[in-house]
């Protein structure tokens, strides 16, 4: 998820480790936050795969005023994703499969990604993560109908937050799917139209 994130993030634009840690914070929101000790072996395990790169510092430049004291106040390596890292993150953003819509936070950052994605590609991952998201629905409306005769009201009422949570994400997708499907009409609509303009 994290290495995704990354060659996300560079794929956008070059950026130095200070501010990449800023941007994915703001990517993941509140999944997860990116501490340096998880960022940098990230980044050194992307370099020696040559999905990215990075410029030496230049001695003059300082980091920021707020940058963490255990950064120092030497100048900023700047990573850049690679001709390599381009292909890579293409692949990724391609892939449809269960891992791209599971519960282990991909599918989060995925979406954050989508404008990268083809719209085939989101449909795919949205109406998957849909599939897995009733299934969850379904397993706690099997579990609260058993156990609730057996349940304290706490635990009751934890259950039904749980439930009303997971509906709320289906009626989310949901909108999502409908949008995405519309445009796709709207864009097949248009592409028709320029290929046979005298509707002939």
């Amino acid at each position: 998820m994290l290495e995704f994130a990354i060659l996300g993030l560079l794929h956008q634009s070059p950026m130095h480790g200070y501010e990449l840690r800023k941007q994915l914070s703001e990517v993941l929101g509140g999944m997860r936050s990116i501490s340096y000790g998880s960022l940098y072996p990230a980044l050194k395990r992307l370099r020696a795969a040559g999905l990215i790169s990075s410029d030496e510092p230049d001695p003059r430049a300082l980091l920021p005023a707020d940058a963490p004291p255990l950064t120092g106040r030497r100048g900023k390596v700047v990573y850049t994703i690679t001709a390599e890292g381009k292909e890579r993150f293409h692949e990724l953003v391609s892939q449809t499969g269960p891992e791209a819509y599971d519960d282990g936070g991909l599918f989060g950052v995925r979406l954050a990604f989508f404008r990268h994605t083809a719209a085939d590609v989101r449909l795919r991952i949205l109406e998957g993560r849909r599939r897995t998201v009733e299934q969850q629905r379904e397993g706690l409306r099997s579990s609260l109908a058993r156990t609730r005769q057996r349940l304290d009201r706490y635990t009751l009422e934890l259950q039904r937050h749980g439930l009303e949570s997971v509906d709320r994400e289906v009626r989310w997708l949901n909108e999502l799917i409908d949008t995405e499907r519309r445009e796709a009409t709207t864009t097949e609509s248009t592409s028709s139209e320029k290929e046979n303009p005298w509707g002939q």
